[in-house]
């Protein structure tokens, strides 16, 4: 067995069916009167609905969350969080919405929990990703994670099946990535692989039957698990370029993260074949980012770049970025290879074959 380094969380979490009627007391346990919600603009009524909830400790709602955590709305957000005199923060959301609570907590220190409403993830997460100028600057640090985290299931039955599909293949992502961290450890081996087989089942059940809401619940829990993952191991490659790509030509995060998976499994195979056999395990097939591949387009999920509104023109740009300050990665990244994985996903082509190399990690061949 290698040696290991394995980081807890402190984020407290409540799982389950109708858990939302506990908020007013999650609230109360962290010692707090005044609860400023925050949400996008799609998701208004959500939010008020959780202010009634809430009653007497709610502050107000804050509706201008944005895809990518603009810097320009966390400043209208910080005035508003002064006006309502706030003492904590409650996102109701996915990523953007969860984003902007982070962005909040970080300049104000103020306690913050979440009703997540999609499979994003980020609620579990050290992990704030900004964006200023056409740049996106991610930064991990404790202060940035949850204090109390709510899934409740019935808030998902609401999500698109379209939606639902690219949001767990976002959340998919995390688990594939935390199989071969740089930093990895058995808890978030285990967890990620878990992760993977609960949406794996999870997606097309969905898809068969929106109402399904054991389906639903199975979805949620991969997220969570995915999330967890995500917020206690590195980040590598597919991460880097996803990063890259929604700040540079805003395209959306989630879709993003779909139509890019299966590039940097085929990419990443020859140096991480204990993580592509637990991939086969959760999506079976000879060739793991071919079967993610398929599996994105059996779920719907857009395969190409260019469908998201990506340019042409930029993949150029977007190679320069991710090279020029990349993330750790189990195999070496260079600018032609990123050049060439951009122009497959753009196109929305297959990935290369993964060329699947000799298992050097036997802790994770054990597991896989």
């Amino acid at each position: 067995m290698k040696s290991f380094v394995h980081r807890g969380q402190i984020t407290k979490v409540v799982f389950g069916t109708g858990t939302r009627a506990r908020l007013a007391d999650e609230v109360r346990a962290l010692e707090r009167g005044r609860a400023l919600v925050l949400c996008t603009p799609g998701q208004t009524g959500q939010a008020r609905e959780v202010g009634e909830l809430l009653g007497p400790l709610t502050a107000g709602v804050f509706d201008q969350a944005a895809a990518h955590t603009p810097v320009a709305v966390t400043e209208k957000a910080l005035t508003a969080v002064r006006a309502a005199d706030a003492d904590c923060l409650v996102s109701v959301g996915g990523g953007s919405t969860i984003g902007l609570g982070k962005a909040l907590a970080l300049r104000t220190g103020l306690p913050h929990l979440a009703l997540p409403t999609t499979y994003a993830g980020s609620e579990m997460t050290p992990i704030l990703g900004e964006t200023q100028g056409g740049v996106k600057t991610t930064r991990r640090l404790p202060e940035i994670l949850l204090d109390t985290v709510v899934y409740d299931v019935d808030l998902t039955l609401t999500l698109p099946p379209h939606v639902a599909a690219v949001s767990g293949l976002n959340a998919m992502a995390h688990a594939a990535e935390a199989l071969y961290a740089q930093d990895g450890d058995p808890l978030a081996f285990l967890a990620a692989g878990e992760a993977l087989d609960a949406l794996a089942e999870a997606l097309p059940a969905i898809l068969r039957d929106p109402a399904d809401t054991e389906a639903r619940a199975t979805a949620l829990y991969g997220a969570w698990l995915a999330g967890t993952c995500l917020g206690t191991v590195g980040m590598a490659l597919h991460h880097k370029v996803c990063h890259v790509l929604g700040g540079s030509f805003d395209l959306p995060h989630a879709q993003t993260h779909a139509v890019v998976l299966p590039h940097v499994i085929a990419y990443n195979a020859p140096a991480a074949a204990a993580a592509m056999a637990r991939i086969g395990r959760a999506l079976p097939g000879p060739d793991p980012a071919a079967a993610v591949f398929d599996f994105a387009g059996g779920v719907g999920a857009p395969r190409a770049l260019r469908d998201l509104g990506m340019p042409e023109s930029g993949i150029g740009k977007a190679a320069d970025l991710i090279v020029s300050d990349g993330y750790w990665n189990p195999r070496p990244v260079h600018r032609d290879a990123v050049h060439d994985l951009l122009r497959r996903a753009w196109a929305g082509e297959p990935p290369a074959r993964a060329v699947l190399g000799p298992s050097s990690d036997p802790m994770g061949a054990r597991h896989a």
